[in-house]
């Protein structure tokens, strides 16, 4: 029996963090104002659309921000997470601490996708410069909007790009600094939902 609800709450921990990042990933594409028609993009809307749209009737839009996608994220954590406690016997979590933990994780869900992209990035531009592929076509635009400020500061060099370099170590930094943050006050990380590592 034990053996069945620890191969539910996997299965739900895997297949709820990887709608979250699908959810996540849409937000994202959405910041960095990528291309909607990528077929990679077409695949996220029609995954999110039919939780997003109820949404978006009563939470609008921010200043370009797709708050309704955020919330979102924090319910379907918050969802997935009651579910998993439920499913293993333990007492339901109380509100205002899975919405701090959600916040937590969404944070770092997002670092470690554009950590992702990043090294996707990386090791593209040495096997496949010039691909087309609609997937490094999305990474190179959900990057953009990190590394253009930072190439206003340190240009190229030899045809050499140093801007996702730093943009990879400022988000090592960003993720430890949460972490910490998160010990504090007793995230309990392992618990999260999510690929953050």
């Amino acid at each position: 029996m034990q053996t069945l609800i620890d191969i539910l709450v996997f299965l739900i921990n895997v297949l709820g963090s990887l709608y979250l990042s699908i959810i996540l990933l849409r937000f994202l594409l959405q910041m960095a104002r990528a291309d909607f028609y990528n077929p990679v993009s077409q695949m996220l809307v029609k995954l999110t659309n039919p939780l997003l749209l109820p949404l978006r009737r009563i939470i609008p839009g921010f200043w370009g921000i797709d708050l309704a996608s955020l919330v979102l994220a924090v319910l379907f954590h918050w969802l997935v997470m009651q579910l998993a406690v439920l499913i293993s016997g333990g007492p339901l979590i109380p509100p205002h601490l899975m919405i701090v933990w959600a916040l937590f994780s969404i944070s770092l869900n997002i670092i470690t996708l554009y950590i992702v992209a990043g090294f996707l990035l990386f090791i593209t531009s040495f096997l496949a410069p010039h691909s087309r592929h609609p997937v490094i076509i999305l990474v190179h635009q959900l990057l953009e909007p990190l590394m253009a400020p930072i190439r206003r500061f340190i240009p190229s060099a030899g045809g050499l790009d140093f801007s996702l370099f730093f943009v990879g170590i400022f988000l090592m930094v960003l993720r430890m600094a949460m972490i910490g943050m998160g010990n504090s006050i007793r995230v309990p990380f392992g618990s999260l939902i999510g690929y953050h590592f």
